[in-house]
């Protein structure tokens, strides 16, 4: 029997495990690093024990110091959540050794699937169908390319450790296979510390399908059904759904029994997951399969099958890895419903889905009838140490519709203010009319990418309500200026006016702003439409501003802090800047400045000062939160500066590269 499990994650898996585990009368122990020392995890745990520094190397993927932790507090288990050392099989054999149990799939079954070469050899043994392709041991690029010329562009070259889209690229053709390979191994190094690749032929309508398994020590395995996980941005699944749309009986019966096969090969036990590539240029056909990888650990999208299936696929972790044998037999499971889940992310999906930092200042998800799986609070702050999620939304509905309608609802009603978030795009995706039809395959989001991360523009009264609240002026409840706050701001006698700063879209933008009366305000700028907008009856409670413009009343909600105005309205985010002391020429860098858009370490630095570079030449490499990104030249130019080196630490919006000006290099 297991009585204290230490939990060798973070974040929302962590917190998603300690609540299972105290349903069930176990006690639970946290890790944390000094970063997350305040973590709403080690918060919720019964004991807590600091790791290590910020960086993921040193804290929570150090076996043997997460090991130490476990013998003094007790703990008579781990369970890894998903990453870090979760599919780590050194770690596995290292548990074991030290007396624990580890809840998860032994070390062999890791090993066995762990790299997708070995993996794919073993399936096609197994008589599991295979994506075709080039699995050997040969890394040579004239090999490689070789390859990919005899499979046929276009191909998909793939790190063989790992998963999550890292160390993956699509080639198109031939002349571009170098820098693709060269790139795909750099970011697989990086996150696996393994270079190796392999490459396969890309399914030109490929739908992401894959099986929920589990295993017990006793021989048992069933499949709990099918997720699809084809709406994805750079191989990384956006929003995943149970079960899959249109899958016919046939179809979900042999995906399953191979599954079940695949399991059965490598005796697993546990939580696992199969995934396979789906040829859907035809619908959904039971012989239009093939098998990808596996995937020896929980899943972040496990809740969808959770909720159609009305289990608790963590408490089954757990008692099958104390001995118990499966809790339920194939024919025992069936599905109810449609469930759907959407990853809140913090991240600019208008500027290609680059990760962001921030601290929560506000964070509030709606009531009702939505499951929300997170591991922040109000207050946390996003760093860009770790994987940038904030919460996992998922909606139960008797079909399809309704649940995508509720999802997309909860995600419209969803307040997060200090950090900008893909709520907006998430919203649209749910509502987008092919995957609504659905038209599914994982190409959809890029098909439809300009459309999906449009931004739309905040209405003039928003505007003229933010800069009110931009302002200065302290309100009381009916939303009058308070007197005392008035000071400053504002002149007490005659009718008071005020030019304020607003950020809008990285532009600073100026304001005039007029008191009209005890509650009533006129907004005038060039940024307006108008040109002019008049806010009458303004009311505040808190968070909660009332008001009235063109004659049409209105309500919103309102966070105002030190350097941010965030208005939440109609569904939408609307974020402004407070542009304190802020010079113009601060906000992005022009065309003689290259500058890092986003938080991150400098992995390369390609061009040196004095160097000519082309338009499009690669200057700087970067990395952040396991996505790189590489920043070019904006034009034709001579380097005049490099102010960083390989391995620096900077924040969003510092420079990187100066090129001279042009009269200059003229």
């Amino acid at each position: 029997m297991i009585t204290k499990i230490l939990i060798a994650n973070r974040g929302e898996i962590a917190c998603r495990i300690i609540r299972t585990a105290r349903k069930m009368g176990i006690a639970t122990v946290a890790v944390y690093s000094e970063a997350d020392a305040s973590a709403l995890h080690v918060e919720m745990a019964d004991e807590a024990v600091l790791i290590g520094p910020a960086q993921a190397s040193e804290s929570y993927l150090k076996g043997d110091v997460i090991l130490d932790a476990a013998k003094r507090t007790g703990a008579d288990a781990i369970h890894p959540g998903y990453g870090f050392l979760s599919e780590n099989p050194g770690f596995v054999d290292q548990v074991e050794k030290a007396g624990l149990i580890f809840i998860g799939p032994s070390a062999k079954a890791i090993r066995a699937m762990g790299l997708k070469d070995a993996a794919k050899a073993l399936m096609e043994k197994a008589n599991v169908p295979v994506v075709p392709g080039y699995h050997g041991e040969a890394q040579e690029l004239v090999v490689l390319a070789g390859k990919a010329n005899e499979i046929g562009f276009p191909v998909l070259i793939k790190a063989r450790a790992g998963g999550g889209g890292k160390g993956m690229r699509k080639v198109d053709n031939q002349a571009d296979f170098p820098a693709a390979l060269s790139s795909a191994r750099r970011e697989a190094k990086a996150s696996f510390g393994d270079e190796r690749v392999l490459v396969e032929k890309y399914v030109t309508t490929p739908r992401h399908i894959e099986i929920q398994v589990f295993g017990d020590s006793h021989g048992n395995a069933v499949h709990l059904f099918e997720r699809d996980c084809s709406a994805q941005r750079r191989h990384q699944k956006v929003i995943e759904e149970a079960p899959a749309p249109g899958m016919p009986e046939d179809m979900r019966a042999a995906m399953g029994a191979a599954a079940v096969q695949a399991a059965k090969a490598i005796n697993y036990a546990g939580a696992g997951t199969v995934e396979f590539i789906v040829d859907a240029s035809d619908g959904l056909k039971a012989d239009r399969f093939w098998f990808m990888e596996m995937n020896t650990r929980l899943q972040v999208e496990h809740p969808v099958t959770e909720v159609i299936t009305g289990l608790d696929l963590v408490e089954w972790q757990i008692r099958v890895a104390a001995g118990e044998t499966l809790p339920l037999t194939q024919d025992q499971l069936s599905i109810n419903g449609h469930a759907v889940e959407a990853r809140i992310y913090a991240e600019d999906a208008g500027k290609g889905f680059l990760p962001a930092v921030g601290r929560l200042m506000h964070l509030q998800f709606p009531d009702g009838d939505i499951r929300v799986d997170a591991g922040v609070r109000a207050g946390d702050e996003i760093t860009p140490f770790y994987d940038p999620m904030i919460a996992k939304m998922i909606a139960h509905g008797q079909t399809r519709a309704e649940a995508l309608g509720k999802l997309a609802g909860a995600l419209g009603r969803t307040e997060i203010a200090g950090t900008v978030t893909n709520t907006a795009f998430l919203v649209k995706l749910c509502r987008d009319a092919d995957f609504a039809a659905p038209r599914l395959d994982t190409g959809l989001i890029e098909r439809n990418i300009e459309s999906l991360t449009a931004v739309a523009p905040a209405p003039d009264h928003i505007i003229a309500l933010a800069t009110v609240a931009a302002s200065g002026m302290v309100f009381d409840h009916r939303g009058a200026v308070d007197v005392a706050g008035a000071i400053g701001p504002f002149e007490i006698w005659g009718m008071p006016k005020r030019w304020v700063p607003l950020e809008i879209n990285g532009e600073i933008r100026r304001f005039e702003i007029e008191r009209a009366g005890a509650r009533d305000w006129r907004v005038t700028g060039d940024a307006l439409a108008a040109g002019r907008i008049d806010l009458e009856a303004v009311s505040v409670h808190g968070h909660d501003w009332a008001f009235s413009a063109g004659g049409v009343a209105r309500r919103c909600r309102l966070v105002n802090a030190e350097d941010s105005v965030t208005v939440f309205y109609q569904g939408l985010t609307h974020g402004f800047g407070k542009p304190r002391g802020k010079r113009d020429d601060d906000i992005g860098g022009g065309g003689d400045q290259i500058a890092s858009a986003m938080p991150g370490i400098v992995k390369q630095v390609l061009v040196e000062a004095g160097q000519m570079v082309k338009s499009g030449e690669a200057l700087v490499i970067m990395e952040a939160m396991k996505m790189e990104m590489t920043l070019s030249a904006p034009r034709d130019g001579i380097v005049a500066e490099v102010l960083v080196a390989v391995g620096a630490q900077v924040a969003d919006g510092v420079r990187l590269v100066t090129l001279q000006a042009e009269a200059e290099a003229a």
